[in-house]
């Protein structure tokens, strides 16, 4: 079930005080409430673009997995957002590395040709969080790439970003993960994309842990960084709120998170609690418990004033700090 419902957030009187004049404005803040009650808000009543981000408990049947994306991209669009984002792993989350392997496609394959076609249809632009892709490389390394995928409303590939950082950790109550085991690091940064809610910077899930990386993409123009992810039950309580508002705030962007939600299959579970934070660090929409959408406005105005009032951009000092993904000696 789709579990859609609006609030409004005051002003934040904080923000008045410290930038007198600076406008505020008003943002839909989803909550859990039945999902006739999201039938108020369509592209009619609001101005502002507006994002859906979903969120989805994957498994290994990659079907059923199309199915219930399919079936949340078409309420985004018919709720009025311009630009959807799915998690990573939407396509399917695996037992075990040979069992990735052998489910993963290359970006030619059929999955994506069926993604191509929702996007199409629905008329939105797509954000395919974390594709297993079948890299040009596949027959030499028998590695695969989590490739983060942009589709615009024609269904046409825009962007590609392959994961930089790999998740290799051990984490006591959360069991190992190793991602290098099937998957290779991406090589490059992806410029941020032009779309109808602004420009977008492409990362998944563990690039959060490294504020280089958004700095980098906001540096390079992006308003909009996402992070779709598949957190786990032990470092979702502790780490992905915080982390999702400290790159909303040290950036001034918007932060969009789909998350991967409950349990896969007997090994594998994820945290949940999707959702997108203002450049402010406020988190204006999130997901409610199991799978489901939540709508936000992007309001780039905002963030333009934001960044006036608040120009840390020009306050850097590069020539203390420029090179910070070097270790200190």
């Amino acid at each position: 079930m789709i579990l859609l419902g609006f609030i409004t957030r005051l002003p934040h009187r904080f923000l008045s005080l410290l930038c007198p004049g600076l406008r505020i404005p008003r943002l839909s803040v989803p909550c859990a409430q039945p999902r006739p009650r999201a039938m108020a808000i369509s592209s009619s009543s609001c101005k502002l673009p507006l994002v859906a981000v979903c969120q989805v408990t994957s498994t290994p049947d990659k079907q059923q997995n199309f199915k219930t994306c399919a079936e949340l991209v078409r309420e985004a669009a018919r709720l009025g957002a311009c630009l959807a984002f799915l998690p990573e792993a939407f396509d399917f989350i695996a037992r075990d590395p040979a069992e990735t392997l052998r489910l993963s496609e290359p970006l030619g394959g059929r999955l994506l040709e069926e993604y191509t076609r929702l996007a199409r249809e629905c008329g939105l632009w797509l954000s395919l969080g974390g594709f297993h892709e079948r890299g040009q490389d596949w027959e030499q390394t028998q590695k695969i790439y989590n490739c983060h995928v942009l589709l615009n409303s024609k269904g046409a590939v825009v962007a590609t970003y392959r994961k930089t950082h790999l998740c290799d950790v051990e984490i006591p109550g959360q069991g190992p993960m190793c991602e290098s085991n099937s998957t290779m690091p991406g090589p490059s940064l992806e410029s941020p994309v032009s779309t109808p809610a602004g420009k977008v910077g492409l990362a998944v899930c563990y690039d959060m842990r490294f504020p280089e990386l958004s700095l980098a993409l906001a540096q390079a123009g992006a308003e909009i960084l996402t992070y779709p992810s598949a957190f786990g039950s032990v470092t979702g309580p502790a780490h992905w709120e915080v982390l999702l508002r400290a790159r909303a705030i040290e950036t001034q962007c918007y932060v969009v998170a789909a998350a991967q939600c409950g349990r896969h299959h007997e090994k594998r579970a994820s945290y949940g609690h999707s959702m997108v934070v203002d450049p402010w660090g406020t988190v204006v929409a999130r997901c409610s418990e199991g799978p489901g959408l939540c709508l936000a406005q992007i309001d780039l105005s905002y963030l333009r004033q934001l960044r006036q009032h608040l120009p840390v951009f020009q306050h850097r000092r590069p020539d203390l700090y420029g090179n910070l993904g070097h270790p200190l000696s």
